[in-house]
């Protein structure tokens, strides 16, 4: 078994069982990377969900997922696999009266290797969600080794031979588009942007994830985080942001926004100072939420 989709629609269905509001653009694209075998580059601001999509899609499959967090100076060894060289040495010493070569085809088997993210994906015979994370952290070296895997999705371990999928794992690439990737990787992937959702959407997906929370409260939290994304700030507020805003109110009993119960808590979705300055300054709750005359 695969991690499968029957059709667009029932990709959006079965995320939104997973907790994951998509869009139909979102469900169509993971619905064809399932369905061709593809990787899946998403791209997009931090905290628009690009994350937890692989995670629905996970959880909507009854697949494993495993993350490679990329950053710099992530290598090989830390994507792919390395030898435990402390239990190596171990045996080693343990065998001292053994010849090198009884000693070497011992200590390089499968015994003494730990494999990471890349090569745990490819060996696993289940439904399996590869998570890249923020591959535009990583140094540029890292994407010839993602180029290799991702094209033939085998690995070489020159100990042990060639190790190839049985099955293809269902690959997510992500970027905050902080440095740019090759071409070369692009023309690999099926590619998604996913921006800030529109705000019926954005408040839906708030509803979700705090059930309690009033749909008129909802919406006016949605209409000031729209409102604050407009503005010229360092860091916009992100959909886990508004989220985290929206339980922060329901925690503090509010149930209107007014310029006091704003101020008060505008450190949840803006985490800068000259952010907060600027939106104190220039916010007008009336014109936002449509109470001026």
């Amino acid at each position: 078994m695969t991690v499968s989709f029957e059709s667009p629609a029932d990709a959006k269905q079965r995320l939104a069982r997973a907790g994951y509001l998509a869009s139909d653009a979102v469900a169509t694209t993971a619905y064809l990377a399932a369905t061709l075998g593809k990787p899946l580059l998403v791209e997009g601001p931090a905290g628009v969900g690009k994350t937890a999509l692989s995670q629905a899609v996970a959880a909507a499959t009854d697949a494993e997922m495993i993350r490679l967090q990329c950053y710099e100076g992530v290598d090989e060894a830390r994507a792919l696999y390395e030898w435990n060289h402390a239990k190596q040495l171990l045996r080693i010493t343990a065998g001292r009266d053994e010849s090198w070569d009884d000693a070497r085809t011992d200590i390089f088997s499968e015994e003494f290797l730990l494999p990471r993210p890349l090569l745990q994906a490819i060996r696993r015979d289940g439904p399996t969600v590869l998570l890249i994370d923020e591959v535009d952290k990583a140094d540029v070296e890292i994407e010839g080794l993602l180029l290799e895997v991702l094209g033939d999705f085998q690995v070489t371990v020159p100990e042990l031979g060639t190790v190839t999928a049985t099955q293809r794992p269902f690959v997510v690439l992500t970027s905050n588009a902080t440095r740019e990737l090759s071409e070369a990787l692009r023309r690999r992937c099926l590619f998604l942007h996913v921006d800030f959702p529109e705000a019926d959407l954005e408040a839906d997906i708030v509803r979700l994830k705090v059930p309690n929370l009033d749909q008129s409260l909802a919406d006016s939290i949605v209409r000031v985080v729209n409102a604050l994304r407009a503005m010229p700030l360092r860091k916009s507020p992100s959909v886990a942001e508004t989220i985290d805003w929206a339980r922060t109110l329901m925690a503090l009993g509010a149930d209107i926004l007014d310029d006091e119960v704003v101020k008060d808590t505008l450190g949840v979705i803006l985490k800068h100072r000259d952010d907060l300055d600027k939106a104190t300054a220039k916010l007008d709750l009336d014109v936002v939420l449509g109470h001026a005359d």
